[in-house]
């Protein structure tokens, strides 16, 4: 039996989709072949030997060590995609917010509690919490990927002008895109002329503070923002100045750092970006199917850490390893093979940086002593004979 490890709770309708017969899932395995989590800090954790792939029921994967994954072989899967109708319908909730003081208003009412002459109250007083719409502003939408691209199209039908940024835009997220989304060349073009802008982009070395004092001051006045991808991005000390200042007339978040609560202009929601019913068994269906697919069949399809490879099953026996990015590698693993004389059937092989793997279907037993000497090569990570 195949053990799966849960760090934290995940949907039921994705652990049913791991085979009882082939798997046994639950939150005390001793010997996890393969984890699926989704916020648990894994930064510190020590990995058993027999530990093959973790899957995030998530996109983000900040919590888990992906350099030390890699090194020792272990695949790591996210679920890109799985929950970004939950966090773009969040980012639409929040260009509102952003708008009309709704939040503030609620919370004013709420004060007329007993008074009799409320309605008229409210007549007098609903001037104060009054804002402006979206139709006809400029939404400029930072990473135009599964949410991103989302938020774009449907502000397009929402009347607003959108205008989007993405160095890294695939071929997919291109052809999704409505024809009205204007592309920039560069996210100065987006700060220089957006009302309102979005963030949906990961925290790398790249974007982590990029919202600070000097793009700031290439807003327009009065410039609305929403966060819902990484706290990260934005400078704290930097977006109150701003927000003490006029720059930004709102900043809307998902994250509640302490920096920001109870900051005129800014409202705080507590993480709900996929924290729908729907995002948690989407994210947890695909990170279950994601797991079985490797620790059956060898396939990766969404990994963080190593390129995506899959193969359909042709020959009697699976050989897949996990190797540094080196040259002649290939020669020397269908060396190995040949010296066996083990029949190759079909082959595969990709990279993604340093990090390559290869997946050979062989016919007829292989030898244990074979997976033996293709780890004893430099360069080879991890080798499965399925």
């Amino acid at each position: 039996m195949k053990q799966i490890l849960l760090l934290n709770k995940i949907a039921k309708v994705g652990t049913d989709r791991l085979n009882p017969a082939v798997y046994t899932v639950g939150d005390s395995v001793p010997a996890p072949e393969g984890i699926m989590v989704r916020s648990a800090n894994m930064l510190d954790t020590a990995f058993n030997p027999e530990l093959l792939a973790i899957a995030r029921a998530g996109a983000g994967v900040n919590n888990i060590p992906l350099d030390r994954c890699t090194q020792e072989g272990i695949v790591v899967f996210n679920t890109p995609g799985a929950n970004a109708n939950g966090v773009k319908e969040l980012a639409l909730c929040a260009l509102f917010l952003a708008s009309r003081d709704v939040v503030g208003g609620i919370e004013w009412v709420k004060t007329l509690a007993g008074d009799e002459n409320a309605a008229k109250t409210v007549e007098k007083g609903k001037s104060k919490f009054a804002g402006c719409e979206i139709k006809g502003k400029t939404l400029g939408v930072i990473g135009l990927g599964a949410i991103g691209g989302m938020v774009a199209n449907a502000a397009v039908h929402l009347g607003m002008d959108v205008i989007g940024c993405d160095p890294y835009l695939s071929v997919e997220g291109a052809w999704n895109l409505n024809h009205h989304v204007r592309r920039a060349a560069t996210y100065d073009e987006i700060y220089a002329t957006a009302d309102y802008i979005t963030i949906h982009v990961p925290a790398t070395a790249d974007t982590k503070g990029m919202i600070r004092a000097e793009t700031l001051a290439t807003m327009k006045d009065g410039v609305k923002i929403i966060n819902l991808s990484r706290d990260s991005l934005v400078n704290g000390a930097d977006m109150k100045a701003a927000l003490e200042s006029g720059k930004v007339s709102r900043y809307v978040t998902d994250f509640a750092t302490p920096d920001m609560i109870g900051v005129p202009g800014v409202i705080i929601t507590p993480h709900l970006g996929a924290s729908t019913e729907e995002s948690e068994d989407n994210c947890a269906v695909m990170a279950a199917l994601e797991l079985d697919d490797y620790l059956t069949n060898g396939n990766i399809k969404n990994s963080v850490n190593f390129p995506a490879v899959s193969m359909p099953r042709s020959g009697d026996v699976r050989v897949c390893v996990l190797h540094e990015n080196t040259p002649g590698m290939l020669n020397l693993l269908t060396g190995v093979l040949s010296e066996e004389k083990l029949n190759i059937e079909n082959m595969t092989n990709k990279s993604r940086g340093n990090a390559a793997y290869t997946i050979l279907d062989v016919t007829g037993a292989v030898p244990a002593e074979v997976a033996a000497k293709l780890s004893a090569l430099e360069g080879v990570v991890r080798v499965r004979v399925i």
